[in-house]
């Protein structure tokens, strides 16, 4: 069935075909179809953060930007859903064309520009939904924060999806937006993340509740960088670690007309680096901060390797692009049996 539905949709631009295939499965949803589509894993429950995941695989935020299909996406199987990335304001993101990708190499770049309409929006959204599915929220700053003001954002994030989000995803890794990335160490990652675990124990104290928070990563950090990185996340006691994001590198095998293309690279030639890093971070950080791999996860094999990399559980945005809900399912049997 997903061959079907994806043939056409690749003959069509990028993000045309994504809003269009996004807009498929709500109508089969509501029609109650879902399940001619969906691949569900087998029961392997584990419980990370303080949250009991039915099983391993999750859906990486930045196809759902704006928790508009959140029912939709977890009658497919997902355990977990994460939506975003959302900033305070709304903004349009870049430019468009900004999507391009390569169905032979099983791969996409991407400058999007954290296009969104505001948390608000989604906050609205994602608090009618039905599935009974784990929330993952991923925050970001707006493109016209400066970046010693961006605590500012990201606070104004958590706080307005805490009473709904299972989790909270701290995106300081985009490519896409100006000095994004120079959140993810120093002193400039120790004032955010004082400032949001200091918000994280205020909720707590308010509703009784606590709120999981986790830090996304790139791919492209040099080895002493992930070391400075991860002495700072076992300091805050940060609740989760997500690697990776997608990487600015262009692999030589790379189509000419993508590899000229500015943006992030996901898919495919990611995962070799995505499992490096991730296997970086287990180095420094031992079993004291769960990890949650994602990048180049195109199969079971890939799933294998992600989770021997030390990834405890795992996230899919491009290869369930390229190969449909059925990769829920492949990855759940590769997992439960690793």
């Amino acid at each position: 069935m997903y061959s079907l539905i994806a043939s056409p949709l690749f003959a069509l631009p990028a993000e045309a075909s994504h809003g269009i295939a996004l807009g498929a499965l709500d109508g089969l949803h509501r029609l109650g179809l879902s399940r001619l589509l969906a691949a569900p894993a087998s029961p392997d429950p584990v419980r990370l953060m303080g949250l009991d995941f039915p099983h391993r695989i999750g859906l990486a935020a930045g196809l759902d930007k704006n928790g508009d299909h959140v029912d939709a996406l977890a009658a497919l199987g997902f355990a977990f859903v994460e939506i975003g990335t959302l900033t305070p304001r709304p903004q349009p993101g870049n430019p468009r064309p900004r999507l391009f990708r390569s169905r032979g190499r099983r791969c996409i770049v991407n400058r999007m520009g954290f296009n969104n309409r505001g948390i608000a929006h989604a906050v609205e959204k994602a608090a009618r939904r039905r599935a009974n599915v784990i929330l993952g929220v991923n925050i970001g700053k707006n493109r016209d924060t400066p970046v010693e003001n961006a605590t500012a954002d990201y606070l104004d994030g958590f706080r307005s999806c805490r009473r709904l989000a299972d989790y909270v995803a701290i995106n300081v890794s985009s490519p896409n937006t100006p000095g994004l990335r120079d959140l993810q160490s120093g002193d400039e990652l120790d004032r955010l993340l004082e400032a949001l675990k200091r918000a994280q124990a205020e909720h707590e104290g308010e509703s009784g509740k606590y709120l999981p928070l986790a830090l996304k990563l790139a791919p492209d950090l040099a080895a002493e960088e992930i070391r400075s990185i991860c002495a700072r996340l076992l300091a805050w006691e940060v609740d989760g670690v997500i690697a990776t994001n997608t990487t600015i590198q262009r692999p030589e095998s790379l189509p000419a007309d993508l590899a000229r293309q500015s943006g992030g690279l996901s898919g495919a030639p990611l995962g070799l680096l995505a499992r490096r890093t991730v296997a970086a971070i287990r180095a420094e950080t031992g079993d004291r901060i769960p990890l949650i791999g994602v990048g180049g996860i195109m199969n079971g094999d890939d799933g294998r390797a992600m989770l021997a990399a030390g990834a405890d559980l795992l996230q899919i945005y491009s290869g369930f692009i390229f190969r449909g809900p059925g990769l829920i399912r492949e990855l759940g049997e590769a997992a439960a049996n690793a």
